[in-house]
């Protein structure tokens, strides 16, 4: 162990040395031989952890921040914690933290903010003493402030205590101090990797890199822009793209280290401590340009300076306050920009070999610092937080130990430790994350750093037949803990993972479970905000199909079981607990259906029919609830109908609602009409209606007599019953007439000689001609003809392509539809759109002819060079115009091209 910097108290642990301070790295004799784990460093004190679970500290003791009797130049143990194991320290101005191996806070030292978290502000306490209220919370990690605390639990929570007076609690309040731990609410959900905590300041990493600030913010510390204290968390936005896996805070300024060894930093910089070469104080993160070319692994930040360890070159760089000899550069004045701390004199090794010592880990607090150096074949991976102060994921290791166990009852232990994992929100928003590229360092509202693949693997290992006591275990924690305390509002995008993965464990798959696991789920899914389900939605439509797909048949399960229950019957007192879930089900279903529609069909859209449900509920009377429901709103009287979800109708239903709808509108309209005549008998003025649309009609001129009859009708005579009258012809039209009819003029109209429609002999479809000197009226016709066809419950054949009914609803057809009318011209101009610039032979420019006529049709008609030359580069696509001859619309189309030579062919294809 190296150090050097302020040693007027004894801090640096070198015993009763003339000195009072060390200008340069200085092996501390005391630790040879021993192991050192972690160091914290307050401002005038240290705090040295071995190993073995035992604490030294040395420095001031005037508020009993050593843990014993007297102030210590030379390390002495902290004999109260001999019982017990601790893992990880922190240290304050005055204070000290230590955390056991069984998750369990002490403290000791300045009491009289209530930083101690012993529910007093006691000035001082010598002893170290457990933080009882967190005794039943499992702790990774702690941090000292000056005169707060903070501890993140294994289960995400973040807890903090003492002043707040800038607002460094996170509580949401300022002036009042906090005695004891108390859960920093705004932050539930987030699954989070560290905490740091300076002066008056505080900061929280997420396991993807988003940071969090809160507290004092009088020099920028928080790097939020201004310099205005904030008393609850705020998300540094400007970091959430950099990466971040390490945040360190000085007493007025901070630091972030990020995955690709880059420093940033914010706050004071009176004494240079930011690196930029100057003393301006960063309201904004700002990189620091004289580290730029050095993959940077630790940093570490003092009272007023900071350090930085490159691992590539050995080096430890400082830069800021160096008046105490803190900066380790045999000097005491100031550095604004990154200078090498003197490389130590160290011991040779015995026995002589070609072996080196290397930094472990770097260390800095107060005016002092650290450096733990080791042998070279001891080296590890000091960028990576120990286990036992990670978040509690779900991982390959953990399952594997859970399943170990013995058949029968869990062992307590494994028990609590699946009942933390499935009862916290943080825990599995943390599981399953992507290690490919993009890993989850790349989180954002389009992207959500899960590995559905590995969820879904992982949850069907761990749930499986030969343990059920593991998924009893689960379920009851999903059930009466997780999902009932599932927020509207998540503080973060990262709150939101397990919306995704958690529907891929099997238990949501098993009927059992409906009604207390996958139903509530849904119900907060459902319930979530505006801005959340928007991410949410953006997350989903990058879903493999097939991943998507096994969503959407879970809540066509459920609700296929909820009609099944219905139809067996459910008592009259349980019927508006099954309407809400049953209306749980299908709003979530037209969630996803939305956001399939909207990413151009992530599923086909008949994925989303639920067959059953002609056999499980009378559409013609749902459809006439639906009606009236339309028709006289009552609110909300506890009266799901399907018909408000039309996406989960197949054909068959479809054609039901169809036919029951013509029904009840040919009711009306007859009603009226009658009601009509009945006022004529009484009113001269009003005249007497026919109940029907009369078609008299010769079959030697069908098409203008129909004309001629529906001009003359109004809107409202079409939806009356059809009845069709052949000129001399006896029928009566009993239907056989009807069909009849329709078949002979669908016939004339659509044949392809009258010049309206043009017949494609390859696909065997019409579309509607370009060159056509028929009148609009006869187009419109066919339309009211299609409609009465249709209303009149007969079939007619329209051999149309699926464009046309893209059209109907607004939609843009896509070369798939010219595909299906041209295949052979589709499938060529696929094979051009397809080409890469990186085969490309010699620049050249298409042009595309092509005519458009009034109703938006186009029409591809040659495709040849001409002659032009445009310069295409690699790395970007280029824009051939489309130019309608005949109305000049031009259309854009981004293209990639090969070879011209393959080109011509294409050419010729066409």
């Amino acid at each position: 162990m190296l150090c050097w910097g302020n040693a007027s108290y004894g801090q640096l642990g070198l015993g009763g040395i003339d000195e009072e301070i060390v200008v340069e790295p200085r092996i501390c004799e005391f630790f040879h031989g021993k192991r050192v784990s972690d160091v914290g460093c307050g401002r005038r004190h240290t705090a040295i952890l071995l190993e073995d679970g035992t604490v030294y500290t040395c420095g001031c003791n005037d508020l009993g921040q050593l843990g014993h009797e007297k102030t210590r130049k030379k390390p002495e143990q902290v004999v109260a914690l001999d019982a017990q194991i601790i893992v990880a320290l922190s240290c304050g101005e005055s204070h000290t933290l230590a955390l056991n191996d069984n998750g369990q806070i002490f403290s000791w030292g300045l009491g009289s903010d209530g930083q101690l978290g012993l529910n007093n502000f006691d000035e001082c306490v010598r002893v170290p003493r457990n933080i009882k209220i967190l005794s039943d919370v499992q702790v990774t990690q702690v941090a000292c402030g000056y005169w707060h605390s903070l501890a993140l639990s294994k289960g995400g929570h973040i807890f903090s205590w003492g002043q707040s007076r800038y607002g460094q609690l996170g509580l949401g309040m300022q002036g009042h101090s906090v005695p004891t731990p108390q859960i920093i609410q705004s932050l539930q959900g987030i699954p989070f990797a560290q905490i740091s905590a300076g002066g008056a300041h505080s900061f929280s990493l997420t396991l993807s890199g988003a940071v969090f600030g809160w507290g004092r913010n009088n020099f920028g510390q928080l790097g939020l822009n201004d310099t205005n204290d904030r008393c609850y968390p705020v998300q540094l936005k400007s970091l959430r793209s950099q990466r971040v896996m390490y945040i360190s805070c000085g007493e007025d300024h901070t630091v972030a280290l990020t995955k690709e060894g880059g420093v940033f930093t914010f706050g004071a910089g009176g004494y240079g401590q930011l690196g930029h070469g100057s003393t301006n104080h960063e309201i904004n993160p700002r990189k620091v340009f004289e580290l730029m070319g050095n993959v940077v692994s630790q940093v570490a930040c003092g009272r007023q300076h900071t350090l930085a360890f490159t691992p590539t070159s050995g080096k430890i760089h400082s830069f800021g306050l160096g008046g105490n000899g803190q900066l380790g550069t045999r000097s005491t004045s100031n550095r604004k920009s990154p200078y090498p701390v003197k490389d130590p004199v160290l011991p040779p090794i015995s026995p002589p070999s070609t072996e080196s010592f290397y930094v472990k880990r770097i260390y800095a607090g107060g005016d002092q610092s650290f450096a733990h150096y080791c042998k070279a074949n001891s080296i590890e991976d000091v960028s990576v937080q120990e286990p036992h102060r990670k978040l509690c994921t779900l991982n390959e290791e953990i399952i594997q130990k859970w399943l170990n166990h013995s058949p029968g009852r869990l062992p307590l232990d494994i028990s609590n430790e699946i009942d933390l994992v499935f009862s916290t929100p943080s825990c599995l928003n943390g599981s399953f994350l992507s290690k490919s590229h993009p890993d989850h360092y790349c989180t954002s509202s389009k992207y959500s750093g899960v590995d559905m693949n590995m969820a879904r693997v992982l949850f069907h290992r761990l749930v499986r037949p030969g343990h059920p006591e593991i998924s009893q275990q689960i379920a009851a924690s999903l059930e009466k803990n997780l999902i009932p305390r599932l927020s509207n509002s998540p503080p973060d995008i990262e709150a939101l993972r397990l919306y995704l993965t958690l529907p891929v464990c099997p238990l949501f798959s098993d009927q059992n479970n409906y009604v207390t696991i996958a139903i509530p789920f849904a119900k907060s899914l459902i319930s979530l905000k505006e801005a959340p389900l928007k991410v949410l939605g953006n997350w989903w439509s990058r879903f493999e199909p097939p991943v998507f797909q096994r969503l959407v048949e879970l809540y066509k399960e459920v609700v296929v079981y909820l009609l099944k229950m219905n139809k067996v019957g459910i008592p009259s007192v349980e019927q508006r607990i099954f309407t809400c879930f049953l209306d749980t089900s299908l709003r979530l279903l037209e969630l996803l259906h939305k956001v399939s529609d909207k990413a151009g069909h992530i599923i086909e859209y008949d994925k989303f029919y639920i067959h059953e449900l002609d056999d499980l509920i009378d559409i013609r009377r749902d459809y006439v609830t639906w009606i009236q429901r339309q028709m006289y709103p009552m609110g909300h009287d506890g009266v799901v109908t399907l018909c408000r979800y039309p996406f989960v109708f197949d054909a068959q239903a479809k054609t039901t609602l169809l036919q029951t709808d013509a029904f009840i509108q040919m009711q009306i309209a007859v009603d009226q009409a009658q009601m009509q005549n009945i006022s004529s008998m009484f009113q001269p003025a009003v005249e007497s209606v026919n109940p029907c649309l009369i078609l008299i009609v010769r079959r030697e001129n069908i098409v203008g007599d129909t004309m001629e009859v529906l001009r003359k009708s109004n809107n409202v005579d079409y939806k009356k019953p059809l009845k069709v009258i052949f000129v001399g012809e006896d029928a009566v039209d009993a239907g056989g007439v009807r069909k009849e009819f329709f078949l002979l003029i669908m016939k004339e109209l659509l044949d392809p000689k009258y010049g309206m429609f043009r017949y494609y002999e390859e696909s065997r479809l019409i579309w509607f001609s370009n060159k056509t000197f028929e009148e609009h009226d006869l187009f419109n016709l066919i339309g009211v003809i299609c409609g009465l066809a249709i209303y009149n419950l007969t079939i007619v054949e329209l051999n149309f392509p699926l464009a046309l009914y893209k059209k109907l609803l607004k939609r843009q057809p896509t070369l798939d539809d010219l595909k299906e009318l041209m295949p052979d011209v589709g499938r060529s101009l696929q094979q051009l759109l397809d080409y890469t610039e990186d085969d490309l032979e010699e620049t050249f420019c298409l042009n595309f002819t092509v005519t458009e006529d009034n109703y938006g049709v186009t029409e591809v008609l040659e495709l040849v060079p001409n002659g032009e030359e445009i310069n295409v580069n690699k790395s970007n696509r280029f824009v051939i115009h489309l130019q309608a001859v005949e109305n000049k619309i031009p259309v854009e189309v981004q293209c990639r091209w090969k070879k011209k030579k393959e080109m011509d062919c294409h050419n010729k294809m066409l």
